[in-house]
């Protein structure tokens, strides 16, 4: 089955031009992987893909988040959006740290078809919460074509207003809430901040904005990487059309389904936007920095050479992917350090 892509903005599918390089460590990890790890996900096979994924992404529980004492990890149900089932929120943290400590509330990937909140959670210990001090919460949203759009981000937003109504239980910092995520959960954490500003939400200090899944429409380096990258224009549409459904490429979609859709992008937190030069979402996460400088917000832009979609999870032990989560790293550590000195950054 075909699937339809939603138009670009100026409505033209734009021609593809030669690709940018593979940076030669990712493209000989890229040139591995086997030929059925790469099939476009079609509505046909949508079902079976996401089976296959659950597969082969075990939740690790509880006690393996704990890692012999390392970390406090909670699971916590909490109220759902007006109408909807409870939330699932895996709260984490290091052991013996007392707080208040600032919070990572995170989104996992998973193009909002795929993906769980438990198993992101063993790197962003490793790599944020324990060297920063960290606490995360990890949320459990509802995923499409189950659920479409709004459930998936109200979810997100009902866990967020949870925890910050919380905090003193939690031992988090209310105002030292920073929203964070990757690919789809990066998509969420961004509109997240729009509809937190929009409502008069929990503020947050500052999004993790990581390779985020921001338009729904077509662009120039969807096309120009389709068929190179990771991710295909076929896989995208179809992730699209299970979150939208008869919404998809609709003219009025609002920015919090798809936030590269945005006309105001002022008052929002400072951003760290990453992505590689390779990847099918580089032009829409430009774009999106681009954006916010242009309303007079801050963003920090990172473009990765010669990076596809997911890079660092891929091929952890590159060069490419040392660096780029050593940047990512200091940008929280510049943000916190901020926040340490009475200093809350300018959105």
């Amino acid at each position: 089955m075909s699937v339809r892509r939603a138009p670009s903005e100026s409505g033209r599918v734009p021609t593809p031009k030669a690709a940018p390089p593979f940076d030669p460590e990712l493209g000989a990890v890229l040139a591995g992987l086997g030929k059925g790890s790469r099939e476009p996900i079609t509505p046909d096979n949508l079902e079976a893909r996401q089976e296959r994924d659950a597969a082969a992404r075990p939740r690790p529980t509880a006690e393996d988040l704990r890692a012999d004492g390392r970390f406090e990890v909670t699971e916590i149900c909490v109220p759902g959006p007006p109408g909807g089932p409870d939330v699932t929120l895996v709260s984490a943290r290091p052991s013996g740290l007392t707080g208040p400590l600032p919070l990572l509330y995170y989104m996992h990937g998973g193009a909002m078809i795929m993906g769980n909140a438990w198993s992101v959670l063993p790197r962003i210990l490793r790599e944020w919460a324990l060297p920063l001090g960290l606490a995360v919460i990890s949320v459990e949203y509802r995923l499409a074509p189950r659920v479409q759009f709004p459930e998936p981000l109200e979810d997100c937003y009902a866990g967020l207003v949870w925890a910050a109504e919380h905090a003193a239980e939690l031992d988090i910092d209310a105002d030292r809430i920073i929203i964070g995520g990757k690919s789809a959960g990066g998509g969420l954490a961004a509109a997240l901040a729009l509809l937190a500003r929009d409502r008069g939400g929990p503020g947050a200090l500052g999004q993790l904005l990581l390779c985020p899944m921001l338009d729904d429409r077509a662009t120039f380096s969807g096309d120009q990487m389709s068929g190179l990258d990771v991710w295909d224009v076929t896989s995208s549409a179809t992730a699209w059309k299970a979150l939208l459904g008869d919404r998809y490429g609709a003219a009025d979609l609002p920015p919090y389904a798809a936030p590269a859709r945005a006309t105001d992008l002022s008052g929002l937190p400072p951003a760290y936007v990453d992505v590689g030069s390779a990847d099918m979402l580089r032009d829409e996460d430009v774009a999106y920095a681009n954006a916010i400088w242009q309303a007079g917000g801050q963003a920090e832009l990172h473009v990765w050479p010669g990076a596809y979609h997911g890079f660092d999870s891929m091929a952890p032990r590159a060069a490419l992917s040392q660096d780029a989560r050593d940047a990512r790293t200091r940008w929280l550590q510049r943000l916190l350090a901020q926040a340490a000195t009475g200093h809350r950054p300018a959105g």
